[in-house]
C-alpha cells in the first residue's frame, strides 16, 4: 500500500522542475541577453505567466477536479494590446511542456514531445488560478516566481507549489534554480528542489530529482544561531530583527536572500530562524507565499506560527488574514524567540503611541 499523497508528490516535483527550467530560460533569454529599460519588469511578467500556464495546464490533466489559487490571471493577455506578450508566453510555455520526460514524469500530465497547446488553452490554464480559497476541499497554490527582484539580479528566487486539503498544507515543493546545494560552497553545484509531505518528512534533491537527502533542522545553539531575512527591508522589518537579536544575545549576522528559498535554507540548517514582521498596516500575506515553506519547516522538525504563537491559517481565502507576522524556527528555540518578538513589538507600539501624543 502506497503512502498518502504519493502521486501528488511525484506530480508536484515534475511540475516545479519544468517551471524552474522555464524561468531559467526566461532569465537567460530575456534578462541576460536583452537590453532592459531601468525598472522594466517584463521578464518577470513573461516568467510568471509562462510558469503558471505550465503548472496549471499540468494540474488540469493530472487532477482535473482540484481548484487552483494562482497569482496571475490572463485578462491583459487576451486583449489585442497583449498579442506580443501572449505570443512569447505561448512559445516559452510550450518549450517547457514539450521537453523530454525526466525522472518521475508521466506523459498523461500533458508533457513531453508533442504536447504543444494553443494560446487559448494556455490562457485558460492561467485563468484556472482564480479560485478564492476556503476551508474545505482540495486546492493547489502556485507562486510561479517568488522573489522577483532576486530573479532579475540572477540571485535567489523560487517556484512554489503546494496542495492544501481542508485548510491544511499536505504537499509542498519549492524549486530554487540558483541556490547552491551547499550554502557554504557558493561556487559549487546550484539548483535545488525542496519537497515535503505531511507526516513523511522533508527532502532536498537536485533539480533533476536525483540524490534526495532527508532534512532535519539542527538544535538551537545561540553561538551559531542566525536569522534568515529578506533582502528588501520593505518586505520585513530589519530593525525589528536587530532588536530581537540583541535581546537573545545573538551575534551572528543575518543571512539575507529573496523568496521562499529562505524556508528551504532553514529546513536544511543554514540559519536558525526566519521571521517576516509587518512593516506597515493593511498588508495581508498571501497563502502562496508561505504554504510550501510552512510545511518544509514543520516536516524538518521546526515550528511556524504568527507573532502571537498561533498557527498560520490557510483556510481564510487567498490571504492569511490580519498580518501578525510569521515566525519559523527549530522547536527548542521557538518559545524564546516568540517571547523576544512580543517584547520588541510592545516596545515599538509604545514608541508609536508616545510619538502620536507628542
Amino acid at each position: 500500500m502506497s503512502l498518502p499523497y504519493t502521486t501528488e508528490k511525484q506530480f508536484a516535483i515534475s511540475a516545479v522542475r519544468r517551471a524552474c527550467l522555464l524561468t531559467s530560460s526566461v532569465f537567460n533569454k530575456l534578462v541576460k541577453n536583452e537590453t532592459l529599460v531601468k525598472g522594466d519588469n517584463s521578464p518577470v511578467t513573461v516568467g510568471d505567466y509562462s510558469a503558471q500556464a505550465v503548472i496549471s495546464s499540468m494540474l488540469h490533466r493530472a487532477f482535473p477536479n482540484d481548484s487552483i489559487v494562482g497569482e496571475e490571471d490572463a485578462a491583459d493577455l487576451r486583449a489585442d494590446s497583449g498579442a506580443s506578450l501572449r505570443n512569447r508566453i505561448v512559445e516559452l510555455a510550450n518549450e517547457a511542456l514539450t521537453a523530454e520526460l525526466g525522472i518521475g514524469d508521466i506523459a498523461e500530465w500533458g508533457i513531453g514531445p508533442g504536447s504543444e497547446q494553443n494560446a487559448d488553452e494556455l490562457l485558460d490554464a492561467i485563468d484556472r488560478g482564480n479560485y478564492e480559497g476556503g476551508r474545505s476541499g482540495r486546492m493547489w497554490t502556485i507562486d510561479p516566481i517568488d522573489g522577483t527582484k532576486g530573479f532579475l539580479r540572477g540571485e535567489q528566487y523560487a517556484v512554489c507549489l503546494a496542495l492544501i486539503v481542508d485548510a491544511q498544507v499536505q504537499v509542498g515543493v519549492l524549486g530554487c534554480p540558483n541556490l547552491p546545494l551547499n550554502l557554504s560552497k557558493p561556487d559549487g553545484d546550484k539548483g535545488c528542489l525542496f519537497v515535503a509531505v505531511r507526516g513523511q518528512g522533508a527532502q532536498q534533491m537536485k533539480l533533476t530529482g536525483a540524490d534526495p537527502t532527508p532534512l532535519t533542522m539542527p538544535p538551537y545553539t545561540p553561538s551559531t544561531f542566525s536569522f534568515l531575512e529578506s533582502v528588501e527591508a520593505a518586505h520585513s522589518s530589519h530593525s525589528t530583527t536587530s532588536r530581537i537579536s540583541a535581546i537573545l544575545g545573538l551575534t551572528q549576522s543575518p543571512i539575507r536572500m529573496d523568496s521562499q528559498a529562505k524556508y528551504g535554507c532553514l529546513a536544511r540548517g543554514d540559519g536558525g530562524a526566519y521571521m517576516r514582521m509587518p512593516t506597515g498596516v493593511g498588508y495581508k500575506e498571501k497563502i502562496w507565499d508561505h504554504a510550501t515553506g510552512s510545511l518544509l519547516v514543520t516536516e524538518s522538525g521546526g515550528i511556524i506560527t504568527d507573532s502571537r504563537g498561533r498557527p498560520l491559517d490557510f483556510g481564510l481565502g487567498r490571504t492569511l488574514g490580519e498580518n501578525y507576522g510569521v515566525i519559523a524556527t527549530v522547536k527548542d528555540a521557538h518559545e524564546k524567540l516568540l517571547s523576544a518578538v512580543q517584547q520588541v513589538v510592545k516596545q515599538e507600539q509604545k514608541q508609536v503611541t508616545e510619538k502620536s501624543k507628542a
